[in-house]
């Protein structure tokens, strides 16, 4: 699969980084998130943090990775050396030595390793909050390409296990033919663990399937998303067993044409928060505001949960290249729900839909 990729390099991602490290009030960043890492410097690896300053970035791992690290950083194309020892808090110390302030990833570092750091660094410790992931908002286009075939081999795979939506299937069964058939078409594996909810499990937004089978008049909630070289896809569709009844029609319409006004509204310059406001007001104009409890969605990369967040109230503006998930839902206790979703990414003029799936009609 990652043969047919183009290469994902990270060139002048460290220098993002020392901008907006910068801006923070800091001289050099300690990233500990993983995931921060591997945006950084192409490194994979399950141990390690990366030390940037102005003048240079060092990451620090430990020796299963004294191959696999430099390897990694190179096909990347990252100006990062690599110091290989365990001992990372004491190495990054002296890499720090006379930089008066040290920015921390507030939000991922464990307190103990905060203490640890704190013992370590001679200069003053500064707390910052989404630097990284915020700059990994905004994709490029290799990136983009993972994200479109992931959302490509949930749409395939979708279409494939269509046939058992029928009577007498299991929630289980049929989720476990999902990331069977994900990974059969060249997915890495799920991208979170797929939802399907029939019945009164779809009035669960994140329902974990069972062992119920489909009943004549269920809505059934599938929520998938597949990996591709660690860049992941969301999508949700919800079907009917059988014949539906009014209530599943005029919910699963309701839905359907909120979710579309939403993605409709999706251009650069708008405040996140209005994408929400648009899909919750027609919800709540239909008279079932209160059965839409969860934000209207997220952005979605190398975590399925990123910046931004699309819920009420944020006032972060869109930028192209962008991806987020635009998912409004209803969810009646007792007796179903109805969820529907895309993946989108922000372009120039509007968005531009990652997943395809056909929503269906009830009517």
């Amino acid at each position: 699969m990652s043969d047919s990729l183009p290469p994902l390099r990270v060139d002048g991602r460290l220098e993002r980084v020392r901008i907006a490290t910068a801006e923070a009030g800091a001289e050099a960043i300690v990233v500990t998130n993983l995931t921060n890492i591997r945006w950084c410097t192409g490194f994979t690896g399950s141990f390690g943090a990366l030390v940037v300053s102005a003048d240079e970035a060092v990451l620090l791992t430990d020796s299963r990775y004294a191959t696999q690290a430099p390897a990694q950083i190179e096909e990347g194309g990252a100006d990062v050396a690599v110091h290989v020892d365990s001992a990372v808090v004491a190495n990054g110390a002296a890499v720090l030595q006379a930089i008066p302030r040290v920015a921390l990833e507030a939000d991922d570092i464990s307190w103990a390793d905060q203490q640890r750091w704190a013992e370590a660094v001679q200069g003053e410790l500064v707390a910052t909050h989404s630097l990284i992931t915020e700059l990994r908002s905004v994709k490029d286009d290799a990136e983009l390409v993972r994200m479109q075939r992931a959302a490509e081999i949930v749409d395939q795979t979708l279409a494939d296990v269509a046939g058992l939506l029928v009577v007498g299937t299991t929630e289980r069964q049929l989720a476990a033919a999902l990331d069977d058939g994900m990974r059969a078409r060249g997915a890495s594996g799920p991208a979170y663990e797929t939802i399907v909810a029939g019945g009164p499990n779809a009035a669960l937004p994140h329902a974990r399937p069972g062992d119920r089978a489909f009943v004549e008049g269920d809505l059934v909630v599938i929520d998938a998303g597949s990996v591709v070289d660690a860049y992941r896809s969301d999508m949700t569709r919800t079907f009917m067993v059988g014949a539906p009844d009014d209530t599943a029609i005029k919910i699963h319409e309701i839905v359907t044409r909120a979710q579309a006004a939403g993605v409709a509204a999706v251009r650069p310059g708008i405040e996140v928060g209005q994408i929400d406001a648009v899909c919750r007001d027609l919800i709540t104009e239909e008279g079932y505001g209160p059965e839409f409890g969860h934000g209207t969605g997220h952005g979605v990369g190398l975590d399925i949960h990123e910046l931004p967040a699309v819920r009420g109230g944020n006032t972060a503006i869109l930028q192209p290249g962008q991806v987020i998930t635009v998912e409004p839902g209803i969810y009646l206790p007792g007796v179903g729900g109805v969820r529907v979703e895309d993946m989108v990414v922000v372009t120039d003029d509007g968005c531009r839909p990652l997943t395809r799936s056909p929503k269906i009609s009830l009517k």
